[in-house]
Parts: structure tokens; C-alpha cells; sequence
């Protein structure tokens, strides 16, 4: 995860490093992301990984679409 200051400074930062642009968040989206990511306590009894189904509904539910999340 890289922080950046402004969309400008993505593009330059892209620029400089012959890359693509990829997804961003905003601070707030990540936070939403994280704490919905990891909101089960792992160590729960009977507790179990997310479905494929499951991810991409969390993640469309964020807002997160497009090529960069599709996970099939």
C-alpha cells in the first residue's frame, strides 16, 4: 500500500515509474475495508473463510468494483 497526497501526485508517481494507475481508496474507504475484513475474531470456534460469493458482495457492498476486484 503506498499513501499518496493527491491525485496529482499518484499520476506523477506513475509517471516516474512507468506504471498503470491502479485502484485507490480514500482513507475512509480503507478503514471500511479493514474493519469489515477483519471483523470476525479468527480465533472464534466454528468460525470460517469468506465464499469467493461472499468477498465480492463485501467488496461491491464498499463500493470496490471494476477489474482490479474481480477475484474470478
Amino acid at each position: 500500500m503506498l499513501l499518496f497526497r493527491s491525485e496529482e501526485h499518484i499520476e506523477e508517481w506513475c509517471r516516474a515509474w512507468s506504471l498503470q494507475r491502479g485502484a485507490t481508496l480514500s482513507p475512509d474507504t480503507a478503514w471500511r475495508l479493514a474493519r469489515a475484513w477483519y471483523s470476525a475474531d479468527r480465533r472464534e470456534r466454528g468460525r470460517r473463510r469468506r465464499t469467493v460469493d461472499e468477498t465480492e458482495a463485501l467488496l461491491a457492498e464498499l463500493g470496490l468494483t471494476g477489474p482490479f476486484w474481480a477475484l474470478r
